[in-house]
C-alpha cells in the first residue's frame, strides 16, 4: 500500500490527519463498585474503605478509516472488549471522546446522534448466547430495521430473505428458533441481524472463537465476502492471533487497557517492536523443522483494580528499566506507520545520537 493509504493513517493525537471513519480520543472507561452498607458504617468509625475502582480502558487514542480492518490483540482482561463497546457506544467513556466522521457523537443533534449510532453495530462472540431463543429468525432480523423505520412491516419477509442469502442461509428457514440452528448457522443469523440495520463499522467481538475450527474458515471469509460487496469497516477481536493475522490490515496491540503497539498486520507479525508484542507471537504455534525455544509471558497479568505504575508490563517485562516503573512511555514512531510505547526505544533513540 501507498504511503498515501487511507487505512494506514497514524492517530489523530498524533499526526492531526484527516478525519476516520471512527475515532476514539483520549478514551478511558471505569467501573466503580460502590461501597455497600457495611463500608459505610465501617468508614464513620475510620475503617477508611476505599471503593472498588477497575481501570478497564486508560487514555487510548484508536482511529479506524473506512474500508480497513483492524485487529485488536492482547490478553484475556486486557480491556479489548470494553474498548468495542465503548466505540459502538454500548458503554458511555469515562473520560475522553467519541468522534464518527470527525464529529463528536456527544455533541451532535439527537436525531443526527441516533443515525450515527445505528450506522455502528456490534457481533458478539457466543451465537447461542447472544440470540433470544424466544423469538424466531424472523423477528430476530427483522425487527430492528422495522423500529428504526429503514423498511415497513409488510417488507418485513422480503428484507429478512434478502439478509439471510446474504449470509448463506436458507430464507425458508426464518420461521424457526435459535435452537433449531447449528453454531455456525447461528453466527451467521447474528451476522444478518447487524447487517440488517445497514451498518458501515462493525465491532467483532471474538465472533468465531466459539465455532469449530472448519466453520471459522467459513465465517471469516464471509466476513471479508461482506466487506468487499458493502464497503464494511471491522474493529476485529481476537485473542487468536492467527486469525488476526489472516484477516486484519492492521493489528492494535492492547496491555492491561493501553495501546502498546499498532502497525499494519505484515509489519507487526514480521518485525514486533514492543517486548509484550514479541512474548505474544512467541506463543503462536508453527510448523517448523528446526527446535525453537519456548519462552512465554512470565507471571499473570495484574489486576485492573491496582494496575502497575509507569508502564503496566514492566513486572512482566525482561528488559525492564528503573524508568519503566516511574514513567508511562508514549506510543512514539518507531519505523513507517508502526508505533509503540517503550521505553527502550527512547533509550535506543538516545543511544543513536
Amino acid at each position: 500500500m501507498s504511503a498515501a493509504d487511507p487505512s494506514m493513517i497514524a492517530p489523530r493525537s498524533i499526526t492531526g490527519a484527516q478525519p476516520a471513519l471512527i475515532e476514539l480520543n483520549g478514551v478511558s472507561k471505569r467501573f466503580v463498585k460502590p461501597l455497600d452498607v457495611a463500608a459505610r458504617i465501617g468508614n464513620v468509625f475510620g475503617a477508611a474503605i476505599a471503593e472498588e475502582v477497575v481501570h478497564a480502558v486508560d487514555n487510548v487514542d484508536l482511529r479506524i478509516a473506512e474500508g480497513e480492518v483492524v485487529g485488536l490483540v492482547g490478553e484475556s482482561g486486557c480491556g479489548k472488549s470494553t474498548l468495542g463497546r465503548v466505540a459502538v457506544g454500548l458503554l458511555a467513556p469515562s473520560g475522553g471522546q467519541r468522534l464518527w466522521r470527525g464529529e463528536p457523537v456527544e455533541q451532535m443533534r439527537a436525531i443526527s446522534a441516533r443515525r450515527a449510532q445505528l450506522k455502528m453495530q456490534m457481533i458478539f462472540q457466543d451465537p447461542y448466547a447472544s440470540l433470544n431463543p424466544r423469538m424466531r429468525v424472523i423477528d430476530i432480523v427483522g425487527e430492528a430495521p422495522v423500529v428504526h423505520r429503514l423498511i415497513s412491516a409488510k417488507q418485513q419477509v422480503e428484507y429478512v430473505g434478502l439478509m439471510l442469502n446474504k449470509v448463506g442461509l436458507d430464507p425458508t428457514l426464518m420461521r424457526r428458533y435459535p435452537h433449531q440452528f447449528s453454531g455456525g448457522q447461528r453466527a451467521r443469523i447474528g451476522i444478518a441481524r447487524t447487517l440488517a440495520v445497514k451498518p458501515e463499522f462493525i465491532v467483532c467481538d471474538e465472533s468465531v472463537a466459539a465455532l469449530d475450527v472448519s466453520i471459522q474458515a467459513q465465517v471469516l471469509n464471509l466476513f471479508m465476502d461482506l466487506k468487499a460487496a458493502l464497503n464494511l469497516t471491522y474493529l476485529f477481536i481476537s485473542h487468536d492471533l492467527g486469525v488476526v493475522q489472516y484477516i486484519a490490515d492492521r493489528v492494535v496491540v492492547m496491555y492491561l487497557g493501553r495501546v502498546v503497539e499498532s502497525a499494519p498486520a505484515a509489519k507487526l507479525f514480521n518485525q514486533p517492536n514492543h517486548p509484550y508484542t514479541k512474548a505474544l507471537l512467541a506463543e503462536i504455534g508453527r510448523v517448523e523443522p528446526k527446535k525453537r525455544k519456548f519462552a512465554p509471558v512470565v507471571g499473570e497479568i495484574p489486576s485492573p483494580l491496582h494496575p502497575p505504575s509507569g508502564c503496566h508490563f514492566h513486572p512482566r517485562c525482561p528488559y525492564a528499566m528503573p524508568v519503566c516503573s516511574e514513567t508511562s512511555p508514549a506510543l512514539i514512531e518507531v519505523s513507517t506507520r508502526q508505533w509503540s510505547a517503550c521505553h527502550l526505544n527512547t533509550v535506543s533513540n538516545t543511544a543513536g545520537r
